[in-house]
């Protein structure tokens, strides 16, 4: 039994001291590679790498990056070619109309005002289509289609019976008859315009005498047919809608706008239009009207935004990105780009001159149109810093924390601290790396 126990007391030994040993083993291989790390990052021809001494410049100045004096305060001071270099613009605060902005989309359609429908007023047979594509482009008065008519047929023959008699009635010399009695050829040609026929065309059959089997039907206006609803050939009923004209010289944008942001849109905001057939060009326009019925399915009220479109590029259908801008009220304002948001504070770079660029701290309002309103911190007139404030802000704080340090530690406390000497680590032993360190004995674990 003994014996059993002295035999387990040596195998926990032995296991105790290869667990140690693997720890100093670890321990050093990890203070070689540092060491070899080190040596690597060395400049040629050199040997030891020895922590430089350094000594605080005199007048609480830092140097962040090179030729960039930092005063105490934060206060960065630039040359003029360290402004052109470092890409710092300016802005000035001043008072400005904020914009409420609402981005959304849109749909290109078709100005409702300028839709015109060809519908006949008699019946008949599309002898001739002269116009028979969809899209085709048409002027007002082009012909469109001749059309026989049995009942125009019978018209025009009673407007020449009416002709006649009127001629013979004028020549009558029977006492009590009125010479020149046009009633029944006023009634007659009340007939026609009551059908929507020229002046021009019943002109013509009087002129001749003769019955014209077919009459043509003109475009009521220029534009282009976006519905054809005939054929050659086909039989035609009085009040059919055989062709729809619109004009595209201007067009609508259906915007969808949602229910919150209804009531910040009205007539005459302005509109700024994007389409993807344009890439990088914006198309200008104005709120027209807002409709008052909210789309219980979406939830989204509609606003109609006019463009104009004199080269045909906006096309019913087609989608748009809308930004719409409604001017609100007047503040004091800063571009957006010069409001830096640490976290923790609210900052803006003043130019004070001569190069000088000091952190203030502001309290801003609302955000619209690309202008940030300033409540607090600064006045109308003021230049701020509009861009590379993260680098600037960087630059700040170092030389914050550089202050601090300083205030803590003298030089004289860096020039007494002994230099790193790092040269032979690499071939140090790990008894050697691990001078001083006491291994706890083993102690008999309990049965």
């Amino acid at each position: 039994m003994n014996a059993t126990n002295q035999h387990h007391d040596g195998l926990t030994k032995r296991h105790g001291r290869r667990v140690v040993v693997g720890a100093i083993v670890v321990v050093a291989a990890v203070a070689a590679l540092t060491a070899w790390f080190m040596g690597r990052r060395q400049p040629a021809g050199k040997a030891s790498a020895t922590v430089p001494r350094s000594t605080a410049p005199a007048g609480g100045q830092s140097g962040g990056m090179s030729g960039m004096h930092m005063s105490s305060g934060g206060t960065v001071q630039l040359t003029t070619n360290q402004i052109r270099q470092f890409g710092v613009t300016f802005g000035t605060v001043d008072e400005r109309m904020l914009d409420n902005t609402i981005r959304t989309v849109g749909t290109v359609a078709v100005d409702e005002t300028t839709l015109s429908d060809v519908t006949p007023r008699f019946g008949g047979y599309v002898e001739r289509l002269y116009v028979d594509a969809t899209g085709q482009q048409v002027r007002k008065g082009q012909p469109l289609m001749d059309v026989y008519s049995p009942e125009m047929v019978a018209a025009e023959q009673e407007l020449l019976v009416a002709a006649k008699l009127q001629a013979s009635v004028g020549a009558s010399s029977v006492p009590g008859v009125p010479p020149a009695s046009t009633d029944l050829m006023t009634s007659a040609k009340r007939r026609f315009a009551l059908w929507n026929v020229s002046d021009a065309q019943v002109d013509s059959v009087l002129e001749t005498g003769q019955v014209r089997r077919t009459l043509t039907l003109y475009a009521p206006a220029s534009g282009v047919v976006l519905e054809k609803n005939v054929v050659q050939g086909q039989a035609i009923t009085a009040g059919a809608m055989l062709y729809r004209i619109a004009n595209l010289r201007d067009v609508w944008i259906d915007v969808a706008l949602r229910e919150h942001d209804a009531g910040s849109v009205r007539p005459g905001s302005r509109a700024a239009i994007a389409l993807g057939a344009a890439p990088g060009r914006t198309i200008g326009g104005r709120v027209a009207y807002v409709y008052p019925t909210v789309d219980s399915a979406a939830r989204t009220v509609r606003a109609r935004v006019e463009v104009p479109n004199p080269n045909g590029m906006l096309k019913p259908g087609m989608f748009a990105t809308v930004t719409l801008a409604t001017p609100t009220r007047r503040a004091l304002t800063v571009p957006a780009s010069a409001v830096l948001n640490t976290g923790d504070r609210t900052l803006v770079f003043m130019d004070m001159g001569s190069g000088r660029l000091m952190p203030m701290d502001v309290q801003t309002g609302r955000t619209a149109g690309g202008y940030t309103e300033v409540l607090s911190g600064l006045e109308a007139g003021q230049r701020v810093v509009t861009s590379a404030q993260y680098l600037l802000d960087s630059e700040s704080n170092l030389a914050e924390v550089m202050k601090s340090m300083i205030g803590q530690m003298t030089t004289s406390d860096v020039n007494r601290a002994p230099p790193m000497d790092m040269k032979n680590t690499h071939h140090t032993s790990p008894d050697t790396l691990m001078k001083g360190m006491k291994i706890p004995p083993e102690s008999t674990p309990r049965r």
